[in-house]
């Protein structure tokens, strides 16, 4: 039975984990529908309904049902991602000095975080804001060695709504002793509706950077971001995601579709400022990210193969959503010439992403 927080906020048990864990859903409700749902596993948001054109409502995020399903499909649906999203290159990196090893989970690199990153940790319940903006901020404590990082971390994210139609998701971090951060929201959008049926090849994506890390086989950027223009990887302009993504080009090859760090900065952004905008024509459905954050992961659902069960029975195949992942570079705790994830005793790591949507 739903339990009410508030007029806004709902509280309802999400089922168990194979451990008797119990999992808590909360609905933060908006106006004219809008609502997102997060769960405490992995502060996942597990579904996110949206108007379109004609106010019609759908669920535009890839999810699971019960709560098991998240930890046994390595697929990171909608959830909090750490200690580090995307890759370190051998699952090695030094740190003044000392060299420290992630569990590799990826081949024989680590990604988003290791094989029991933040993405499988139940999160503690924080604080519930009921008011003209609703908001729950979720908090997990990761331990001194936590998948070989140093440092205990005091990690926090917040869901805010902060408009009629718009999503905040802000992370928060400190720790006590130096170590790496780079939390991102690892959430699978298909904007036509997830129960639709269509994939996203036909959405008008536009991302606001002029360049890209190309990598090797294995996904790990080969050093120097490199121009998009003349280029598949060129969404300057509104470009249909499937328009390019067949081409014989060695990047779409090696990621078999598009699996790459857009450079927005060198460097973290003072304030949210425009990163990407996605539009289905259909439905009308728009979303645009704004970030402070100096990279943009844009993951075209390439390895999505059918043996995902997702909501309502339905299965996940390639290219039924897509990821735009605000973070620092991928393996940039190995390139001196990447923005930095070093956080330090006495400072404060903070990310905020805004998610606004609209109906053209």
């Amino acid at each position: 039975m739903n339990q009410p927080v508030g007029a806004r906020i709902r509280r309802e048990p999400f089922g168990t984990l194979p451990d008797g864990t119990e999992i808590q859903r909360f609905r933060l409700l908006g106006e004219a529908g809008f609502e997102v749902a997060v769960l405490d596993l992995g502060a996942i948001v597990q579904a996110l309904h949206v108007p379109d054109r004609n106010g019609r409502l759908a669920d535009i995020v890839l999810g699971h049902d019960a709560p098991g399903a998240y930890l046994d499909e390595p697929r990171f649906f909608g959830a909090a991602v750490g200690r580090y999203a995307n890759r370190i290159a051998g699952g090695r990196f030094a740190l003044d000095g000392v060299g420290y090893r992630v569990p590799a989970n990826d081949g024989d690199h680590a990604l988003h975080g290791g094989p029991q990153g933040f993405d499988k940790r139940v999160w503690k319940l924080a604080e519930l804001f009921e008011g003209e903006a609703p908001s729950l901020r979720l908090s997990l404590i990761s331990p001194e060695g936590d998948q070989g990082f140093p440092g205990t971390l005091d990690a926090s994210v917040t869901y805010t709504l902060s408009g009629a139609c718009e999503l905040t998701i802000a992370f928060e971090a400190t720790t006590d002793a130096p170590t790496l951060v780079n939390l991102t929201h690892h959430g699978y959008f298909n904007l036509g509706g997830v129960q639709a049926g269509g994939d996203v090849l036909d959405h008008l994506l536009t991302i606001h950077a002029d360049d890209y890390l190309p990598v090797d086989a294995a996904a790990i950027p080969l050093g120097r971001p490199e121009h998009v223009q003349g280029t598949p990887f060129d969404f300057c302009t509104p470009r249909p995601i499937g328009a390019r993504i067949r081409e014989g080009h060695t990047q779409l090859q090696r990621g078999r579709g598009y699996d790459h760090n857009y450079c927005l900065d060198a460097r973290a952004a003072p304030a949210p400022r425009l990163a990407a905008r996605v539009e289905h024509p259909g439905s009308g459905r728009v979303m645009e990210l704004l970030t402070d954050q100096p990279g943009l992961q844009f993951y075209s659902g390439n390895f999505l193969d059918g043996t995902a069960l997702g909501k309502q029975g339905r299965l996940y195949r390639q290219s039924d959503g897509f990821c735009l992942e605000p973070q620092t570079w991928p393996d940039a705790p190995n390139r001196a010439d990447y923005p930095s994830a070093r956080l330090d005793p006495g400072e404060t790591y903070r990310h905020v992403s805004v998610y606004r949507f609209s109906a053209a």
